[in-house]
């Protein structure tokens, strides 16, 4: 089958790689010039397979009202003029119950599984190199209240398969001595030791250099959508590009935040609004004592830090504002709570970006067939999980446009 695989970011990258090994004759199209320009360029980098709970929880709501009064809140809501941004967040807070909020938790848990098995097979016959750790992952509270609430999470979450272990502020220290910049505001931590980081940009430039490896695929970066041709009204028989039309088979939109703009072309829709985060990029010396080798989220600050080689990646806060520009005082106050935290790390050297995460409501990303067309398929709307889902849904993806076994039970990831 020929298809056309439109976005190059982890997501795009991963699906024309799986689709292309099974195959299929693959074209990957991207308005970019390079792979990984968007959300994949320089996020957290942390590999979360074992917490993925979505924003979308209980907590959430009651928390909202306060955090939209607050200056140093980790999450700010602009009000635009966009019918799409109220009825996502419409949405969002119609999720957040306790038994959306798990059903959603046990789905991205299956597929966060399947895709560290998938990524680990992937990487005995690649060897990709883009600073890969398997360090565990701390999660830290600042609350004692919140720790112990956690503590039911991870009985919940033991449940579908995640080991974890609750430890106390002394623990902590003992198992990453960097976080003594925390001082007394340490209540304690949620430890993974399974948990993986790595460099997502790395990631899916080398598996783009794969690609152009590959006698089935075509690489069309730099080539813009402007449309597609369906003559039935149902099939799509091309994309229509600012050079030329490519015939295909079928369509998989990997697009991330622009996916709703492709879809609404063909008369579908998608509930994905970008919710853009901040990441700091910090040059550290090896074995440097200030810089935590385990993988850390900081639970109340929402701020995550992942060691990536040579490299201190730090990324934080939710900003529901519909543009992708950088917010100076939102940068600031970034590297304010970080120097809070890690007053030893020289921020002045950082490397500051923003980047738009393609959320639904839920937090459960869309893998399969489209509504808008017999040969459309989604592989989109991954939030702040993209790396950490990016080779399971390429997998689940693969597997229903040939005809497979499926990996997982797929009906929660249905568009």
């Amino acid at each position: 089958m020929h298809i056309t695989v439109i976005g190059a970011g982890v997501i795009g990258v991963t699906s024309a790689y799986f689709l292309a090994r099974q195959g299929h004759d693959v074209v990957l199209v991207d308005a970019r010039s390079k792979p990984a320009q968007q959300a994949s360029h320089a996020n957290g980098g942390q590999l979360s397979y074992s917490y993925v709970a979505p924003l979308a929880a209980p907590g959430v709501l009651p928390s909202v009202p306060g955090w939209l009064l607050r200056g140093d809140a980790p999450l700010r809501w602009r009000l635009r003029l966009d019918p799409r941004q109220w009825r996502w967040c419409l949405q969002f807070a119609l999720a957040c119950n306790a038994a959306t909020s798990q059903a959603s938790t046990a789905s991205l848990q299956a597929l966060a599984y399947l895709s560290r098995d998938v990524l680990h097979a992937l990487l005995e016959q690649e060897p990709l190199d883009f600073a890969h750790v398997r360090n565990g992952k701390l999660i830290v509270y600042r609350d004692a209240a919140l720790l112990e609430k956690a503590r039911r999470q991870v009985a919940y979450q033991a449940r579908l398969g995640a080991e974890q272990q609750v430890l106390d502020a002394r623990q902590t220290l003992r198992l990453e001595p960097a976080l003594s910049g925390m001082g007394v505001d340490l209540a304690g931590a949620v430890y993974t030791p399974s948990e993986e980081a790595g460099d997502c940009r790395l990631f899916t430039e080398e598996l783009y250099e794969r690609l152009l490896r590959m006698g089935n695929v075509a690489c069309r970066l730099g080539t813009a959508v402007r449309g597609f041709d369906r003559p039935d009204g149902r099939r799509i028989a091309s994309v229509r590009t600012d050079s030329d039309s490519i015939r295909t088979d079928a369509v998989v939109l990997a697009a991330g935040t622009a996916t709703p703009a492709l879809l609404h072309q063909l008369g579908g829709d998608a509930p994905i609004y970008p919710l853009k985060g901040y990441s700091l990029t910090v040059p550290v010396a090896p074995g440097d004592a200030d810089v935590p080798d385990i993988s850390v989220t900081d639970y109340q600050r929402r701020i995550v830090y992942a060691r990536l080689g040579s490299v201190l990646r730090i990324a934080a806060m939710v900003d529901i504002d519909g543009v992708p520009d950088l917010v100076p005082e939102r940068v600031q106050l970034f590297k304010r709570q970080v120097r809070e935290s890690f007053p030893a790390l020289d921020l002045d050297l950082a490397q500051a970006w923003a980047g738009q995460r393609p959320a639904t409501p839920r937090g459960v990303p869309l893998v399969g067939r489209s509504r808008a067309g017999d040969n459309l398929w989604l592989n989109a709307g991954h939030g702040a999980l993209g790396f950490t889902l990016a080779c399971g849904s390429a997998a689940l993806l693969t597997a229903q446009m040939s005809s497979m076994p499926l990996p997982l039970d797929a009906r929660d990831f249905l568009p």
